[in-house]
């Protein structure tokens, strides 16, 4: 590695990675590469290897460079992060030292207009961390209202969800609704806000996005195949952006760090030993000169803990929640 590489510090980036506590020849994944961040962090430690995971080919060709100059140490692959303990079998580390996350959309893909992730800028209705699958157009046409009701409630926490999918639905009918743009003047004729406080679209908008790109149960999926891949003693650190995701991670370390199985009413079940030990009590967020710089940092909760030598949990069933085959199947 050399000094002279361009560092981008992800929210809360110092304490995940004292956290994930990297040590000489340790092998982590970082497994929302994003803009490098964790990895140039990683790296600084001598010996260190990393699997790079991000769905963002964007953000693949972007980690090029620092591929080059890590004398070998760093291997990027396009892919769900949800899949990283099959990666990390298939690149001959079947195990590891450390997993990190940062969930969500980031930085960059919010601000590229032809994301489409943000109203900010008009650009194509489109959402897609990677590069295929339905566009958050394709939702708004095919969904039926009650689909897109239940898409706005659950995922984004719109509690005037009923009114934006019957606004969308009407308007719809008079000309598809192909820009974000579009799509956020249709949900501020519903939902109102005061000065100061969020823009009206903004939870119509995550929750699109989060059904568009799966990413709960990405998410969920993601975890249980980290508690697979960890060795005795490896660190899981992950940074959320919103309650949705912190709710997710927090129950799993919760549920993962206490023994369980069986109960008064079921006392045959075998008890599962303890597969993680939680390292943060309570969530770590930033302080006021890091929100200040970044106001994104604001919301972001940060969540630790480390493997022990018991079995893995099984993984448990994902939500029945709306999901995008059913909903482009009009099912």
């Amino acid at each position: 590695m050399t000094a002279s590489a361009p560092r981008h510090i992800p929210v809360l980036g110092r304490e995940a990675v004292a956290l994930l506590n990297p040590h000489e020849g340790g092998i982590y994944v970082d497994a929302t590469f994003g803009a490098g961040g964790y990895s140039r962090a990683i790296l600084d430690t001598a010996g260190t290897q990393i699997v790079g995971i991000d769905r963002d080919r964007a953000a693949i060709a972007g980690g090029f460079d620092l591929v080059g100059r890590s004398s070998g140490r760093l291997t990027l692959v396009e892919d769900r992060f949800s899949n990283l303990a099959d990666i990390c079998a298939a690149h001959g580390f079947p195990s590891v030292d450390g997993v990190v996350m940062d969930v969500g959309v980031s930085s960059m893909q919010l601000d590229e207009a032809a994301r489409g992730f943000s109203f900010r800028n008009d650009g194509p209705l489109d959402m897609r961390m990677g590069h295929d699958g339905p566009t958050a157009a394709d939702v708004i046409a095919k969904a039926s209202e009650a689909d897109l009701a239940n898409i706005i409630y659950i995922f984004g926490e719109e509690r005037h969800s009923r009114g934006v999918a019957r606004a969308i639905v009407a308007a719809r009918k008079e000309a598809a609704i192909t820009t974000t743009r579009a799509l956020a003047d249709i949900v501020a004729k519903v939902v109102w806000s005061k000065p100061g406080e969020i823009h009206p679209a903004t939870r119509t908008f995550q929750a699109l996005r989060i059904f568009v790109n799966q990413e709960l149960d990405e998410l969920h999926l993601a975890l249980a195949a980290a508690e697979r891949v960890l060795k005795p003693g490896g660190r899981l650190v992950v940074v959320s952006f919103h309650s949705l995701e912190d709710r997710i991670v927090k129950n799993f370390l919760t549920e993962r760090a206490r023994a369980g199985g069986g109960s008064r009413h079921q006392p045959e079940i075998a008890q599962l030993a303890p597969s993680f030990v939680i390292q943060t009590k309570r969530p770590v967020t930033a302080g006021e000169a890091e929100i200040s710089a970044n106001p994104r940092a604001r919301s972001a909760k940060l969540r630790a803990a480390m493997r022990t030598d018991a079995p893995a949990h099984a993984a448990a069933s994902l939500p029945a929640w709306p999901t995008l085959d059913d909903v482009m199947r009009g099912g």
